[in-house]
């Protein structure tokens, strides 16, 4: 049997602990298709999870990563709509840390020659989440100005990209100057540093006496009240996550004198109670990729063997972009 290294982890604890192993590659079934994995996105939650920080703990032991990106080498009898050689990215259940990985062909979807391995595994769960969220819960309009908080991640340069996509004015909030550069850099239109006592005070100036429309907040902790005061009549303010580790608890008072409101953005619950949705999702957005509508890029790219400092860059809130591991390297 042919073998392959995975990133395999065996307990929760810190991930720099995380060690590749050889395994047994997968063998797909007649309605699965073998895919060799060029790039795999690392999100916040996949070192939250290795951590045994996340609300959903998987069973021991198991291999990380839900995004992918590669070429098929071998497609099951029953596979209908891909072929060997096919360029695609897919969203495993987990399994993506790996050489290989074999899944259904419903999970996988075939990308242009124009989009990159690294920009394809590093777009689908921010991009998703972010049109999900500022489209469909947020019912972003044109010319609305909307603030994102911890802009600078993958997260929060998808939401930059999905809302000047349809024609928003964005203000991205990032910690540093390098990571209001990189905001910069990835369309947003201001950016004012919420590290600083006065961040509001700078917001405001911004606005210029314009209101606030949508807060999309992956972030929580202190940043998400001083957020949502500023939001204008009609504001919606998204809750997309809790990076700093902190959830954050409101005045409840506020969503009635200001008359906004507070969303969850669920991506993954919306998907799993609408499956229909994700294809539709996506589709489209594959359609703003090849228009040029939107640009997904990748950030800083890793080995396999150092998925473990990749994932520590993330819990550390160093990280600028979509980090990618190589799983081939």
């Amino acid at each position: 049997m042919l073998s392959m290294r995975a990133i395999v982890c065996e307990s929760f604890a810190s991930p720099d602990s995380l060690e590749i192993h050889e395994m047994q590659q997968p063998v797909p079934e007649p309605n699965q298709v073998l895919i060799k994995v060029e790039a795999t996105g690392l999100g916040y939650v996949d070192a939250l999870t290795v951590a045994g920080l996340y609300q959903i703990k998987p069973t021991l032991p198991f291999v990380p990563g839900n995004e992918v990106s590669g070429i098929i080498e071998r497609a099951g009898d029953k596979v209908k709509h891909l072929r060997q050689g096919q360029r695609v990215l897919a969203t495993p259940p987990s399994g993506g840390l790996a050489e290989y990985i074999t899944l259904d062909e419903g999970r996988c979807t075939p990308i242009p020659d124009s989009l990159s391995y690294d920009n394809a595994a590093s777009f689908l769960v921010n991009y998703c989440t972010a049109y999900h969220g500022l489209v469909y819960c947020g019912n972003i309009k044109e010319k609305e100005t909307v603030l994102v908080l911890g802009a600078s991640g993958g997260v929060g340069v998808a939401a930059i990209d999905i809302a000047k996509g349809k024609g928003a004015r964005v203000i991205a909030a990032a910690s540093s100057k390098i990571k209001r550069d990189a905001c910069l850099a990835a369309g947003a239109d201001d950016v004012v540093d919420y590290s600083s006592d006065n961040w509001r005070e700078q917001l405001k100036t911004i606005l210029g006496g314009t209101p606030l429309d949508i807060v999309y907040d992956p972030v929580g902790g202190d940043y998400a009240e001083p957020a949502l005061r500023s939001l204008g009549p009609d504001g919606r303010f998204l809750v997309v996550g809790f990076a700093s580790g902190d959830i954050p608890k409101f005045p409840v008072n506020l969503v009635l004198l200001k008359r906004c409101s507070i969303i969850g953005v669920n991506w993954g619950g919306h998907i799993a109670a609408n499956p229909s949705v994700a294809k539709e999702v996506l589709n489209t957005l594959m359609e703003w990729i090849t228009s040029g509508k939107i640009s997904p890029q990748s950030g800083e790219t890793f080995r396999l063997q150092d998925t473990g400092k990749a994932m520590m860059k993330m819990l550390g809130r160093k990280a600028i972009g979509k980090i990618v591991i190589h799983p081939g390297n």
